[in-house]
């Protein structure tokens, strides 16, 4: 699936806010950013309210746009809140998943595979964005799914930057893989467990996403 062209503008000005280029609290000015992508204003404002949705800026009326980044704690908070959303999708999804869907998470993991191969980590983001989805969708829960998309959008950024951690990609291809097998043999327990193992920023992630947060606060 091509990528629309704010939506690459947008990746590229979070590159741009995680290695400090733009930092915590300047105003991001349309036009400039417009000259700075050689694009109309048109995609840079839709690129704008994709980071507005996810929260790494903020939209302020008559005053503009400005850099917004989460502190480390509010950060963990998320990304607990998340890990404990999925994991009831998965506890759901675990009873009541297609079979048709099952086959769907495993077309997904082979797209995600060959990213995997090409260490291709946006191509793996979009694949694994997909994945999520439709586990989402499976719990059976149209308000559970549509509160998990809404805090997906907000954790965009930073679940896209921890998949830039060496090693990793294979490392989330695995959980997927023990993801799909869970709900595969129906355990509602090992499923919820692994997606929240999967989601949750702990450990060699915590120490990454701290350290990229730290850079662009610098």
């Amino acid at each position: 699936m091509e990528q629309k062209r704010s939506d690459i503008i947008a990746n590229q000005i979070e590159e741009l806010i995680f290695d400090g280029t733009f930092s915590d609290g300047e105003r991001l000015d349309e036009v400039q950013l417009s000259e700075r992508f050689a694009v109309s204003r048109t995609p840079i404002r839709e690129a704008l309210l994709r980071l507005a949705q996810s929260g790494l800026v903020e939209h302020f009326p008559r005053r503009g746009v400005f850099v917004r980044q989460p502190g480390p704690i509010e950060l963990l908070e998320m990304f607990e809140v998340m890990a404990e959303l999925e994991a009831t999708c998965a506890r759901f999804a675990a009873a009541r998943i297609s079979d048709a869907a099952i086959q769907e998470l495993n077309d997904t993991n082979k797209r995600c595979n060959a990213a995997v191969e090409a260490k291709d980590a946006d191509r793996y983001y979009l694949e694994n964005e997909r994945f999520h989805a439709i586990l989402y969708k499976e719990s059976g829960n149209s308000f559970l799914e549509q509160e998990c998309l809404r805090l997906q959008r907000r954790l965009q950024p930073f679940r896209r930057t921890q998949l830039r951690l060496r090693g990793r990609l294979k490392q989330s291809m695995h959980e997927h893989e023990e993801i799909v097998a869970a709900l595969e043999d129906g355990d509602s327990q090992a499923a919820a467990d692994a997606i929240r193992d999967h989601v949750a920023v702990q450990g060699e992630k915590f120490h990454h996403l701290m350290a990229r947060l730290k850079t662009a606060a610098e």
